[in-house]
């Protein structure tokens, strides 16, 4: 069963936007006008990736952003993929200012010439002036990027389907004798791939030599074809619905929904922090972007250390400031502890694999044709006739 099927071109799978609404006299020149407004301000669009992830944005980024600058936010959903990009680009029709993309695709649109270089200068220095390069964890920087979080893939799993022996290793994802039940998985090879050789056995420092061969794709795939009743997903709510829903017993995927799901839902459901697949979210302005400048100071604003502390209040992803992550305290809303639900804390990242981004942006194309081919050859046919 395939879930959540779309229009080809995750860029083309856009859904109802939605405009974050402030008082008319906070984007227009009046006496309530915050100091440094600008007159009549054209909204910003940013893409994000919606749900409990966009509502921690609204409330820790967008909102603060439209009551300091006067500048509406306007967000649209964003589900991945560079297909409708590469549209608009090259029609010179980008509807786009800033895009939240994870860092393999941003350099893989990067090398495409699909987005305007980023300058690190553009970002402030901490609160007690070290300077950004020295604050920003390593990597942080692209040539189009900006990092802003580092979030996990990870397995959740219903805790009343399993109510005696538990699962403790990413391994128990593939083992339905001692672990029955439909499973969920989102519909790419990224972290799938990794999940399915770790369940043979092979070292997390071998993981990509060996996808890199045929035999070790073909291990992969192969371990992937065996599990049986496996849904796919492409959207990131739908993972914790089903879960929720009692439709499946394991899913994939990202550990802020999950944590959304578990504190806001009262959902009886668990993470398996073992084999987490951690990723940079990234910053990155399309190239053609109606309003650049403004993108970059919207950039600017969210890297900031005060935002990025702000955004782990409402969903637990790693900041990718030093300084932020010293200031991590509670929920604002629960008042748990956010520390022991990052996916850099020690305790969580014992067992994580630190996805090779620089792998997937040379392999994109190519890994893709042959996951399709192997997974979903049959509904290729069907689409074909």
């Amino acid at each position: 069963m395939v879930l959540a099927r779309r229009p080809k071109g995750a860029l083309a799978r856009i859904a109802l936007s939605l405009t974050l609404l402030v008082p008319l006299a906070s984007a227009t020149t009046s006496a309530q006008s915050p100091p440094n407004a600008e007159p009549r301000a054209e909204p910003l669009t940013v893409l994000s990736w919606g749900g409990s992830y966009e509502r921690a944005q609204r409330r820790a980024l967008f909102t603060p952003f439209i009551e300091a600058t006067g500048v509406p936010v306007k967000v649209e959903r964003y589900d991945g993929g560079l297909t409708a990009l590469r549209r608009a680009v090259q029609e010179d029709k980008v509807p786009w200012d800033v895009i939240d993309m994870t860092r393999s695709e941003a350099m893989a649109a990067c090398a495409e010439g699909l987005l305007e270089p980023l300058s690190p200068d553009i970002v402030a220095p901490a609160p007690d002036g070290t300077p950004a390069e020295h604050d920003f964890i390593q990597g942080a920087f692209g040539a189009c990027s900006i990092t802003h979080s580092v979030f996990a893939t990870v397995v959740a799993y219903r805790t009343d389907a399993f109510p005696g022996r538990r699962p403790t290793e990413i391994a128990d994802l593939f083992d339905q004798r001692r672990f029955p039940g439909p499973r969920a998985l989102q519909r790419t090879p990224s972290v799938n791939l990794e999940w399915a050789l770790l369940s043979y056995n092979v070292p997390r420092e071998e993981l990509y030599r060996l996808l890199s061969t045929r035999r070790g794709l073909s291990l992969a795939l192969s371990r992937l074809a065996g599990l049986e009743d496996l849904r796919w997903w492409e959207t990131g709510s739908t993972p914790a619905e089903l879960l929720i829903d009692g439709e499946v017993v394991m899913a994939s995927g990202y550990n802020g929904r999950f944590f959304d799901a578990m504190i806001n839902r009262d959902a009886p459901i668990a993470i398996l922090w073992d084999g987490q697949v951690q990723e940079h979210e990234v910053w990155a302005i399309p190239r053609h972007a109606p309003h650049p400048e403004a993108a970059r100071r919207f950039i600017r604003f969210a890297t900031a250390t005060e935002r990025q502390a702000a955004l782990t209040r409402f969903i637990p992803y790693g900041p990718s400031r030093h300084s932020a992550t010293e200031r991590i305290t509670t929920h604002a809303d629960s008042g748990i502890d956010m520390r022991l639900h990052i996916p850099t804390h020690p305790l969580n990242a014992e067992g994580a694999i630190t996805k090779d981004e620089a792998w997937y942006a040379k392999t994109h194309d190519r890994i893709g044709d042959y996951f399709r081919a192997a997974l979903f050859a049959e509904e290729q046919a069907t689409e074909g006739d």
